[in-house]
């Protein structure tokens, strides 16, 4: 690989943790069923600390 700049590299935030996080899960073989409702509350514990802020 050269040492240019990747696409992942030049990606929004949002997508390298995405990515980030889609890695976490396989490598540590999390049943998606189960990441998915883990998520669920990750997504409603964010809304409720952005909601707080505002």
């Amino acid at each position: 690989m050269s040492s240019n700049s990747t696409g992942l590299d030049q990606a929004p935030d949002e997508i390298k943790l995405a990515v980030d996080l889609i890695y976490l899960l396989e490598s540590n073989e999390v049943d998606p069923k189960v990441a998915l409702e883990a998520i669920k509350i990750v997504k409603s514990d964010l809304e409720s600390k952005i909601e707080n802020n505002n």
